[in-house]
C-alpha cells in the first residue's frame, strides 16, 4: 500500500477525525534511554541559550556597539547554518559497528565543550577591536564542534520510535530534562554583575564558559557511549561513487528535502516562533533595567532573573499540557492551542510594564512561555513523521539532512536575527552612555518591538501550519506501508 499526501487532496481527514492508535510494547522508548538521549538534550539547550545570555557582556560590559555586538553573534552563524547539511548528509550515510550517530557525538562532545571554555577567555587588554575578532573566529570553530555534536544527536531522536504518539513522548520528556538549564540561563546576567565574585563581567564570563564548557563534555559523552541506535533495515547502495558523484547526491538531497512542502511549512512556523524570540530576547532586560528601575542593573537581573524561573516552571506545565493535548487533538490543533495562548500573553506584556507595580511583569511569562515551551516538543514530532512519510517516496532515510536543514533554517533567521536585533537597538534610539537618561522614545519603541514582532510572528506561524496534512491516521498508514515494503509486516 503506498500512501502520499497530496496538498491539494480534500479527502484528507481533518485532525478531529483523525483515529487513535495504541502504541505497541516493541514501539515504547525505555525510560533510561529517554534519560540518556535527555543528557545530550540538555547540552544542545543549554549550549544554545548560554551564547545568547552571555552576548550581553560584550555591550554592557565592555561597551561594545551594540551592531557590532549583534554581528558578532550572527556571522559565525552563518558559517555554522551550512555545515549542518554537510554532517547531517554525511551522518546520514556513514555506516560503523558504532551505528550512524554516536562516533560524531563522541568527538563532538569532547570540542564542544573545550572550544567553549576557550572562546569566552576573551583578551579585553588588547583592545576591543582584538575580543571582537577574537571572538568571531573563536566561534566558528567553536560551531563547526558543536555542529558534529548536535545534528547527529537531532537526528538519534527521530529515528528511536516509529510511533506516532511515542515521539511526542520521547520530545516532551527531552523537552522537560532539556528545560531544566532555563533556570540557570535566567541568572547569567545577575552571575556576570557580581561585583564581589569577579572584578569584570569579561572575568566572570570567562569562569562561566569554563563551567558551561564541562557540564558539555560530561553530559555529552553520556549519549555517545550509553544510548543504542535502533536498527532499521535501510537500502544500501552498492555504489563506487566519487566525490563529484558523493557531493552531487548532498546537493540534490539538500534540495529535495527543502522543498519536501509538509517539512517547509514545520520549518516556516519553528523559523517565526523561534527567531522572533530570539530577536527580542535581550530587550525585556532593557526595558526592566532601564524603564521599570532607572538604569539599576542589579535589580533589572534580580527581576528577569525571577521572570525566567516563572518561564521556566510554566514551561514544564506546558510541556506536559501539550504532549497529553496532542495524542487527545493531534500534533497541528495542539500547536494552534499552545501558541494562541503564546499571542495572548504577549498583548498581555505590552500592559504590565508598569513602573509603580513593576511586579506586574511576572503575570504574563506562564502564558508567553507556551510558545517556546510547546514548540519542539510538538514540532521535532512533527518532523520524525514527516521523515517517514519521505522515506516511503524517496527510499531513502535521512533524519540528518532533515533535522540539520531544520536547524539550518532557523540559524540562517538567527543569524539575522542577532544582527538585527543590535539594529532595533539602535534604531530605538538607546545609548549605552546615556545610563539611565534614556529618550521616552527610545524606551517606548523597545516595548513596541518587545510585544509586536513575536506577536506577529506567532499569527504567522499558525497560518504556515494550517495545511500541514499528516494525522495520526495518515501517520499510521505511512508506517504500514514502509513496513510493508521494508519486510517487516
Amino acid at each position: 500500500m503506498e500512501c502520499t499526501i497530496d496538498e491539494n487532496d480534500k479527502s484528507v481527514k481533518s485532525v478531529t477525525e483523525a483515529s487513535h492508535y495504541t502504541t505497541k510494547a516493541e514501539d515504547r522508548i525505555s525510560l533510561e534511554n529517554k534519560f540518556i538521549y535527555s543528557s545530550g538534550i540538555i547540552v544542545n539547550n543549554l549550549l544554545g541559550t548560554a551564547i545568547g545570555a552571555m552576548m550581553i557582556v560584550f555591550n554592557l560590559g565592555l561597551g561594545m556597539d551594540p551592531f557590532k555586538a549583534g554581528l558578532l553573534a550572527a556571522l559565525p552563524r552563518l558559517f555554522d547554518a551550512f555545515t549542518d547539511p554537510l554532517i547531517g548528509f554525511i551522518s546520514d550515510n556513514h555506516r560503523s559497528k558504532w551505528g550512524r550517530r554516536r562516533p560524531f557525538m563522541f568527538i563532538g562532545a569532547i570540542l564542544t565543550g573545550l572550544f567553549f571554555m576557550l572562546l569566552w577567555k576573551l583578551p579585553v587588554d588588547k583592545g576591543l577591536d582584538y575580543v571582537w575578532w577574537y571572538f568571531l573566529i573563536g566561534s566558528v570553530i567553536f560551531y563547526a564542534a558543536y555542529t558534529v555534536f548536535a545534528t547527529p544527536l537531532v537526528a538519534l531522536g527521530y529515528e528511536m520510535t516509529p510511533d506516532y504518539h511515542e515521539r511526542t513522548r520521547l520530545m516532551g520528556f527531552t523537552s522537560v530534562a532539556g528545560n531544566l538549564v532555563y533556570f540557570a540561563t535566567p541568572w547569567f546576567f545577575a552571575f556576570m554583575k557580581n561585583d564581589r565574585w569577579f572584578d569584570s563581567m569579561a572575568d566572570a564570563a570567562a569562569s562561566l564558559g569554563l563551567i558551561i564548557g564541562s557540564i558539555t563534555i560530561v553530559l555529552g559523552l553520556i549519549p555517545a557511549i550509553f544510548l543504542k541506535e535502533r536498527q532499521v533495515k535501510l537500502e544500501v547502495k552498492e555504489t563506487s561513487e566519487g566525490m563529484l558523484q558523493v557531493m552531487g547526491g548532498f546537493f540534490k538531497g539538500f534540495g529535495a528535502t527543502l522543498k519536501f512542502k509538509p517539512f517547509l511549512k514545520l520549518c516556516i512556523a519553528t523559523f517565526l516562533i523561534f527567531n522572533s524570540f530570539m530577536l527580542i530576547n535581550s530587550f525585556q532586560t532593557y526595558i526592566a533595567t532601564y524603564y521599570l528601575f532607572e538604569g539599576d542593573m542589579k535589580r533589572g537581573g534580580y527581576y528577569m532573573g525571577i521572570v525566567g524561573m516563572i518561564t521556566t516552571a510554566a514551561t514544564y506545565a506546558i510541556i506536559i499540557f501539550a504532549t497529553y493535548l496532542s495524542t487527545k487533538v493531534g500534533k497541528r490543533k495542539a500547536f494552534f492551542i499552545c501558541m494562541g495562548l503564546s499571542a495572548l500573553g504577549y498583548v498581555l506584556r505590552w500592559f504590565c510594564y508598569s513602573k509603580t507595580m513593576p511586579w506586574l511583569m511576572f503575570i504574563p511569562a506562564p502564558l508567553v512561555a507556551f510558545g517556546m515551551g510547546s514548540l519542539f516538543t510538538l514540532i521535532n514530532s512533527m518532523v520524525a513523521d514527516v521523515c517517514d512519510l519521505d522515506e516511503l517516496q524517496s527510499h531513502e532515510r535521512r533524519e540528518g539532512m532533515f533535522g540539520s536543514i531544520f536547524w539550518w533554517v532557523i540559524k540562517l533567521g538567527l543569524a539575522a536575527a542577532l544582527a538585527l536585533s543590535g539594529y532595533l537597538l539602535n534604531l530605538s534610539g538607546f545609548d549605552i552612555e546615556l545610563g539611565n537618561s534614556q529618550s521616552s522614545q527610545a524606551l517606548f519603541l523597545l516595548r513596541v518591538f518587545d510585544v509586536g514582532i513575536p506577536l506577529l510572528a506567532t499569527v504567522l506561524a499558525i497560518w504556515a501550519v494550517a495545511s500541514y496534512k499528516i494525522t495520526e491516521e495518515k501517520a499510521h498508514e505511512i508506517r504500514e506501508s514502509l513496513e510493508k515494503r521494508r519486510g517487516q509486516s
